[in-house]
């Protein structure tokens, strides 16, 4: 099993808006619109990707506003986890994740709400490559530039768990530089993120 654990659990402060309630609106970088048009969040349109893809479970994170997001975005389908540590940082709601893996998961994906731009394409091939080699790490690369989503394999959960507070999942990205493996793709997307209202104008055309 493959477990795709959405982190959405952040503040927000660069942003001053819930990230995963922004709305996703069609742009150069951007997927076709999906069912119900233009007039979805971040967070229900990576959901939608995700559904749409080989990954066999999807794992949403929350925090800041958990009630605000879970009573405005569609969650369905997903498994929906209350990280109340959210305040210490994104690992602190990577390990919720994890600890609430099932016992058959093969690896976890993960995947970021401020970076609203993956596809079905790269997800699947992230999926099938990992299948294929069960490499340790896999990560996504346009033009030799890394970005998300990263998959890490069950024999590297114990690290995340303990990876210092401060450094998160890059500590155990790179004190695992040998057992990466670089997955080349095409779509410039993957190293797209939207943290501030100047990255959205950039990326969407409209203020958020």
């Amino acid at each position: 099993m493959i477990n795709a654990i959405v982190l959405a659990a952040g503040q927000s402060k660069r942003m001053g808006k819930l990230k995963p309630l922004l709305r996703f609106v069609y742009s150069a970088e951007a997927t076709p619109p999906r069912e119900g048009g233009n007039d979805h969040t971040f967070l229900e349109h990576i959901i939608s990707v995700l559904k749409n893809s080989d990954v066999d479970r999807i794992t949403v994170v929350l925090g800041a506003g958990a009630d605000k997001i879970q009573q405005s975005a569609d969650l369905s389908g997903t498994n929906i986890i209350i990280n109340k540590n959210y305040q210490k940082g994104q690992l602190s709601s990577l390990i919720a994740g994890i600890k609430e893996n099932p016992e058959n998961t093969e690896a976890i994906l993960l995947c970021l709400v401020d970076n609203p731009f993956i596809t079905e394409d790269v997800i699947n091939k992230i999926v099938r490559t990992f299948k294929e080699t069960n490499s340790p790490i896999i990560v996504p690369v346009f033009e030799k530039e890394r970005g998300h989503p990263t998959l890490f394999s069950k024999s590297l959960f114990n690290e995340l768990l303990n990876a210092p507070q401060d450094k998160g999942a890059r500590h155990v990205l790179y004190s695992n530089e040998d057992k990466v493996l670089e997955l080349e793709v095409f779509e410039r997307g993957i190293l797209i993120g939207i943290n501030t209202e100047d990255d959205y104008k950039l990326h969407f055309g409209v203020n958020p």
